[in-house]
C-alpha cells in the first residue's frame, strides 16, 4: 500500500541558543545549521524510514530542487512535487539548551499546490491507501474529500493549529492526531470532546507523558513516553505521525503502532535537526530505551 502526503517542504534554518529570546531581547546563537524540514517533508521521511511506500504531493520554488533531491535520497516518491514561481517555504527555528523551540514559518510554495497536481497524484491511489495532511499547505479540504471518495484512509495532523482548518477536513477523517493544547482549542471551537468528534481514532500527544489513544466506543489507552535526555524536540511529533501511519499501513495494530512511534520520537528528541536525522526502522527496533 502507499501513503500519499499532501505536505509542506521547507528549508529549516536552525539557531542554537542558551534560551529562547524574550520580547526585545537579542541573543547570540552558538550554532547554525540548515536542513530539510517542514511538517510534511518530515512525515514523508519518517514514514519512508519506517519502511512504508510514500508519495509526496507538494511544491517548491526554483531554489528548492535540493530539497526534492534530498527527499528522493530518503526513499520518498517525489514525482508529484512541482516547481512553482514562489520561493520554497522555510522555517527559522530557535532551539534552547533544554530542547524547547520557537519557530517562524514562511509558507511560500507550500501554498501554491494546484488541484491538478493533487488529482494527478491521487489517480494512482487505490482503496486502502492512506492520505495524510497537515496545516502547512493549501487544498487540504479538497484533497481530503477527494481521497475519501476514492476509499483512502484519511489522517490529519492538526498543526500548526487552526480550528477552521481542522473543521474543514473533520468530516473526511479516519484518524486525527493533535497535542493536548490543540485538543483543548478544538474542544473550545466545536463544543465537543475529542472522542465525540465522529473520528474513528484520535491520538492526543502529551509530550513527556506519552500519548492517549481514543477509539470510538472504547476506553482511552495511555501510551507512556520513554525516558531520554532531550536535545531538540523539533520534528518529534512529525516522526511520531510518520511512524504510526507506516506501521498501520503494514497492518500493525494501533496500540503496537503507537508504541513503535513513541520509541522513534524518543530517539528523535536526542538529536539536533529535523528530517535529516529521523531514525530508520532498524535503529528504532534495535534501540534499548
Amino acid at each position: 500500500m502507499t501513503i500519499f502526503n499532501l505536505g509542506s517542504i521547507n528549508a529549516d534554518i536552525v539557531y542554537r541558543l542558551p534560551h529562547l529570546p524574550g520580547p526585545g531581547e537579542t541573543l547570540a546563537a552558538t550554532e547554525l545549521t540548515r536542513g530539510l524540514g517542514g511538517k510534511g517533508a518530515n512525515m514523508s521521511v519518517a514514514a519512508a524510514r519506517a519502511a512504508a511506500r510514500v508519495a509526496h504531493i507538494g511544491a517548491v520554488g526554483e531554489d528548492g530542487r535540493w530539497a526534492v533531491q534530498r527527499l528522493t535520497e530518503y526513499g520518498v516518491d517525489t514525482r508529484h512535487i512541482t516547481a512553482v514561481g514562489d520561493a520554497t517555504g522555510h522555517a527559522i527555528i530557535a532551539v534552547d539548551d533544554a530542547g524547547e523551540n520557537s519557530i517562524i514559518l514562511y509558507p511560500g510554495a507550500n501554498h501554491a499546490i494546484s488541484e491538478a497536481a493533487v488529482c494527478l497524484a491521487l489517480a494512482e491511489a487505490a482503496p486502502g491507501d492512506t492520505l495524510v495532511l497537515q496545516n502547512e499547505t493549501n487544498l487540504q479540504g479538497f484533497t481530503a474529500r477527494t481521497a475519501r471518495e476514492q476509499g483512502l484512509r484519511v489522517a490529519y495532523a492538526a498543526a500548526p493549529f487552526d480550528a477552521d482548518a481542522v473543521m474543514a477536513v473533520l468530516p473526511f477523517l479516519d484518524f486525527l492526531i493533535l497535542n493536548a493544547v490543540e485538543a483543548r482549542q478544538l474542544q473550545e471551537a466545536t463544543g465537543k470532546s475529542p472522542n465525540a468528534l465522529g473520528v474513528a481514532n484520535v491520538v492526543i500527544t502529551l509530550g513527556a507523558q506519552g500519548c492517549r489513544w481514543l477509539a470510538a466506543g472504547a476506553d482511552p489507552v495511555e501510551i507512556p513516553a520513554l525516558p531520554v535526555e532531550v536535545v531538540d524536540s523539533t520534528g518529534a511529533g512529525d516522526t511520531f505521525t510518520g511512524y504510526t501511519l507506516a506501521a498501520l499501513d503494514r497492518g500493525m495494530p494501533m496500540e503496537q503502532a503507537l508504541r513503535l512511534a513513541t520509541k522513534a520520537a524518543a530517539i528523535m528528541v536526542t538529536r539536533l535537526g529535523t528530517a535529516d536525522v529521523i531514525p530508520d526502522l532498524k535503529e528504532v527496533q534495535s534501540a534499548e530505551i
